[in-house]
């Protein structure tokens, strides 16, 4: 199996997750590995940058550009 198909299940499996725990395990992982692209002391969005992506998410959508979590998990099965 390569990687590429390793990593496709493993997000597959990583989405089917319930339990709090886990993840959060999973991140702390991911950390202490170095590679994690959660930054849990970056700054918090100003008020200003989050409605500015709520209207530009609500336009967006106006304008048809979503997927569905059910085409987007599609495309991984």
């Amino acid at each position: 199996m390569n990687l590429e198909t390793r990593k496709l299940e493993f997000v597959q499996e990583f989405l089917k997750l319930q339990n709090e725990e886990v993840i959060s395990k999973l991140e702390k992982l991911l950390k202490s590995e170095g590679i994690s692209s959660i930054d849990y002391k970056s700054e918090p969005m100003s008020k200003e940058e989050l409605n500015s992506r709520i209207d530009q998410s609500e336009s967006d959508f106006d304008k048809g550009r979503f997927k569905s979590s059910s085409e987007l998990l599609s495309k991984y099965k």
